[in-house]
């Protein structure tokens, strides 16, 4: 059972065990907790899921064509600059082409800042503001950026990959043809996606980290609703 479902049972339970004990504190705890609990779990649907009737809702599949046009841009931006090829020529063979270290070296947070400022400029950040703002994505980014550079050694380490660039290093004028072949390879990988696998690469990174935030929505629901019960008691 994951913890977003285990947050609103338990709410769930508290409202059970308030009724049948006849204790409004309890309910009112377990009300709002619920409450909570389920609106940010809808939040969490809505960035992933296509709600009818729910405006705003679906923002990551919506937004396919940015998420495939912000890899290309880090990829060609960041991975495949003149600086980093040029290096890599002058300390490699092409025999024996190992790009990892390199590609620990990126800076990948400027994606995720874009992949952050994407979802706060979209109809989804006026919801997303009434759980904490983009603040409420920063424990998002390290996972993000891990799996990320995993994706990029697996590209790297391809067959096809490597195939192309030694036959590249062969050829004069070797790094502004690189960089258009490489621009090319990712264009046509990146033409293979679909909305739906967009949607899955995202949920994977960082969906099991989302859930944290139906479980705080619970928890801070319920010690509001225990602060309007003990108001309302003695007022």
């Amino acid at each position: 059972m994951n913890k977003s479902v285990l947050t609103n049972l338990i709410a769930a339970i508290f409202m059970l065990v308030g009724y049948v004990l006849q204790q409004q504190i309890v309910i009112t705890i377990g009300l709002f907790a619920l409450s909570g609990a389920l609106t940010n779990w809808l939040a969490i649907h809505m960035l992933f899921e296509k709600v009818p009737g729910l405006y705003g809702s679906g923002v990551v599949p919506s937004r396919f064509e940015e998420f495939k046009a912000g890899i290309k841009h880090l990829m060609m931006q960041q991975f495949f600059t003149q600086e980093n090829i040029d290096r890599f020529l002058t300390t490699s063979s092409a025999s024996s082409i190992d790009l990892t270290p390199v590609i620990e070296k990126i800076d990948l947070a400027p994606s995720f800042d874009a992949l952050v400022s994407t979802i706060e400029k979209s109809s989804f950040g006026g919801m997303l503001a009434m759980f904490g703002g983009t603040e409420a994505l920063i424990p998002l980014k390290e996972p993000f950026i891990e799996k990320m550079k995993l994706s990029l050694v697996e590209l790297a380490q391809s067959e096809e990959f490597n195939a192309i660039l030694v036959n590249e290093l062969e050829k004069p004028d070797v790094i502004a043809d690189m960089q258009a072949k490489v621009a090319n390879i990712v264009e046509q990988r990146l033409n293979e996606l679909t909305p739906e696998l967009v949607k899955q690469i995202i949920q994977d990174m960082i969906k099991t980290h989302l859930g944290w935030l139906v479980v705080w929505g619970g928890v801070f629901g319920g010690i509001i609703g225990a602060v309007a019960a003990l108001l309302q008691q003695y007022s």
